[in-house]
């Protein structure tokens, strides 16, 4: 199924061929630097189960990215609901993950805003939050150029202490 389209994108649910450029892209070290560690095929293959599993359910979520000119998977954007123990959880979260031959192309701006706007038009969601490691400093571009505002900065709960990628940035639209 296609959720929307952008101008260069189409959102849609993940299809078999997706798997290994899903995998490719969740092990891609550069990619995943601003996470915790990168995911074995077995984890990523989990993960693209359960985002079509809640695109099912919930009718979005973190939906397939494919860039129309190719007709190639590129990525992830959307939203999950993130539950870890924090003041501003549970919450809607939109995110983004894209592969790095497509990076620095407006992408995941395009990507998120198209989210949005599905969103706005097709769900009841009504608040919307982001966040990542203060240094991942493109996403925080991303949230920034999709007129969400910083409203604080939080230690993620799930990494250790010392950890370079705990202290986090809390965006809301």
């Amino acid at each position: 199924m296609i959720y929307f389209e952008t101008k260069r994108l189409i959102a849609r649910d993940y299809l078999q061929y997706d798997y290994i450029p899903f995998a490719e892209l969740n092990a891609d070290l550069d990619v995943m630097k601003h996470f915790p560690n990168a995911l074995t095929t077995k984890e990523s293959n989990a993960l693209l189960d359960r985002n079509q599993q809640e695109l099912a359910l919930l009718g979005y979520g973190l939906f397939a990215i494919e860039e129309k000119s190719s007709g190639d998977f590129i990525g992830f954007t959307g939203f999950h609901e993130t539950n870890f123990e924090a003041d501003f959880t549970p919450c809607l979260e939109i995110g983004w993950r894209l592969k790095k031959s497509v990076w620095n192309q407006g992408y995941a701006t395009e990507a998120a805003l198209g989210c949005i706007d599905f969103a706005q038009t097709h769900t009841t969601i009504e608040e919307i939050y982001s966040f990542t490691a203060q240094l991942n400093q493109p996403s925080e571009q991303v949230m920034k150029k999709i007129n969400f505002f910083k409203i604080a900065y939080f230690d993620h709960p799930a990494l250790p202490a010392n950890h370079p990628l705990k202290p986090h940035v809390l965006y809301k639209l």
